[in-house]
């Protein structure tokens, strides 16, 4: 049959404040009544049999679905056999969400012109990273010239991509603020590189000047206009270390001076709680007449209690998200940052490498359930080793087809050479001791995997060795289950872009709250396929006299 596409975020609108509330209303009632789904963590699938938390019949329909298909649903595109409710959830959760097709600068800007960076400017970064930065770029100048900012402040800069881009190609005065001191030391030395080759092509006389670069650990909106209003200020600052933190709810913000120029502050996926500061810090100093910001790591947003609706977290920021009482934590948070555009790109070897790599992560928590408890239970870091194991084992996968051939042809004569009866060996891996040879092998192949990636978990933790009998029996145990994994994962997939969206509509809702000077909007900036981040928060502020007009 063929699939039925559903479009994005139809159904509402953020123009407004009361848009934007009620489409984040829908949004929290949505989510709340599949909460289970959200909170569900691969490393407990098999521990905690996941795969209940979702309709037996939906299960039923998924698990014999191809990959072509489940990697399609969290894009909103449904199959006309799979049950009625089934195609309702899907078709429900894409309307939820954003529109993230790609838009044209122009549409925002109509006089916007993207240059395209060259080889100098563009050397180190990726196709992906050269796509953020020409977009990202042409629209922070276009907005700096048509809100008379002269200043930009590049808040997370990293190697300084987007401020040499705004300096060498849009000769924009600009400010890069990261936390590393590595990262200004290469931005400058870059930079340097770069302006020699802009000084020798140069027909007419151009000054052409560098990046400034503040090394800062940003902990607050009051640390982040402190070190932008001192730094904008100060023309002989080159390099400024700086660890202020802020302990109070509500943060001080320096007062204007006459001295600092006006600002515009733009971010390229400045991380967690730096996307929000610089939200703040908009608004609340005067110099600051615009803000293009594009986030990402929102499992690393500081939560509030909800306790008082006068602090200063970074999710959530506007008054109405803080009132809704909608509880995220860090694993919802994380879930945000899925991509359907990815998943749906993704091919099928990777996708089939993927769910296994899932199954073995899981099974792996049920060996430390039963034989390491103590480390289950008390263990901090098993979650980021699993991940990290879980890359390196994927990565291994993928880059190594050959021995993944080996591996096939010899893991069973493997499992012969230690001390174990093949027939005890075919019976546990099959649950009978006859089948086709493709499956058998396959079958050895993955309890090969397993092993090793048990064995490699073990190691990084600390603990003893398992019998590989043991393992065996586990694995027996879970593998009639894995298939569940593929189906199970996609639609808990299918919610991250409402939790991204979300998060983004409580930050555009905190602007839209402020008072009728402050325009804010959503604005696709990247090719969601290239950079999964992609929708900028784009902000600026109305003169009086436009206001009343």
């Amino acid at each position: 049959m063929a699939a039925t596409p559903a479009s994005g975020g139809g159904a509402y609108s953020c123009e407004t404040a009361a848009g934007t509330r009620e489409w984040m209303e829908a949004l929290a009632a949505f989510l709340g009544r599949h909460r289970p789904l959200l909170e569900a963590h691969v490393v407990n699938f098999f521990k905690d049999r996941m795969w209940e938390l979702v309709d037996a019949e939906w299960m039923e329909c998924l698990r014999r679905e191809p990959v072509e298909s489940l990697l399609k649903l969290p894009s909103g595109c449904v199959q006309e056999h799979w049950p009625a409710t089934l195609r309702e959830f899907v078709l429900t959760a894409r309307s939820l969400v954003i529109p993230r097709e790609q838009k044209a600068p122009q549409s925002l800007v109509p006089d916007v012109h993207v240059a395209s960076i060259g080889t100098v400017l563009a050397q180190g970064m990726s196709s992906k990273k050269k796509h953020e930065i020409e977009n990202l770029a042409a629209v922070v100048h276009a907005i700096a010239k048509s809100c008379g900012a002269k200043t930009v402040v590049d808040v997370g800069s990293g190697q300084g991509y987007l401020a040499q881009a705004l300096s060498f190609e849009y000769q924009l005065p600009v400010v890069a603020i990261d936390a590393s001191s590595h990262h200004a030391s290469v931005t400058i030395a870059r930079a340097e590189r770069i302006k020699k080759h802009y000084a020798a092509k140069c027909v007419e006389k151009q000054l052409l000047t560098v990046p400034r670069t503040v090394t800062c650990h940003v902990l607050s909106s009051d640390t982040l206009a402190a070190v932008t209003l001192d730094a904008c200020k100060d023309d002989h600052l080159e390099h400024v270390r700086e660890t202020k933190a802020c302990t109070s709810k509500n943060p001080r913000i320096p007062e204007s001076t006459q001295s600092s120029p006006s600002l515009i502050l733009a971010g390229l996926h400045a991380c967690g709680d730096l996307s929000v500061n610089m939200l703040r810090v908009f608004v609340a100093c005067e110099q600051v007449k615009a803000l293009v910001s594009v986030g990402c790591c929102y499992n690393l947003l500081s939560e509030d209690s909800y306790e008082d609706t006068n602090t200063c977290p970074g999710f959530p920021m506007s008054k109405a998200a803080k009132l809704s009482k909608l509880v995220l934590g860090k694993s919802i948070r994380d879930l945000a940052c899925q991509s359907a555009e990815r998943w749906r790109s993704l091919t099928l070897d990777i996708v089939l490498q993927n769910f296994d790599v899932h199954a073995f992560r899981a099974a792996f928590q049920m060996v430390l359930e039963k034989y390491f408890p103590e480390v289950s239970r008390l263990s901090p870091s098993i979650g980021r080793q699993g991940k990290a194991l879980r890359r390196q084992r994927l990565r291994k996968v993928v880059e190594s087809q050959m021995a993944m051939e080996k591996i096939d042809n010899l893991s069973c004569s493997n499992l012969k050479e230690q001390n174990m009866n093949t027939d005890d060996v075919d019976s546990v891996v099959h649950g009978v001791d006859t089948g086709p040879d493709d499956i058998h092998h396959d079958e050895c192949r993955k309890f090969a995997l397993f092993k090793d990636f048990t064995l490699s978990g073990l190691g990084r933790l600390g603990c003893g060795s398992v019998e590989d009998m043991s393992l065996l029996e586990i694995w027996k145990g879970v593998q009639p289950f894995s298939e569940y994994i593929g189906p199970f994962w996609c639609l808990r997939a299918a919610l991250g872009p409402l939790v991204e969206t979300y998060i983004l509509l409580d930050r555009l809702l905190f602007l839209q709250e402020q008072n009728s000077l402050v325009e804010a909007l959503l604005f696709p900036l990247f090719d969601p396929t290239m950079s999964p981040r992609s929708m900028a928060i784009i902000a600026w502020k109305l003169s009086v006299n436009s206001s009343e007009a």
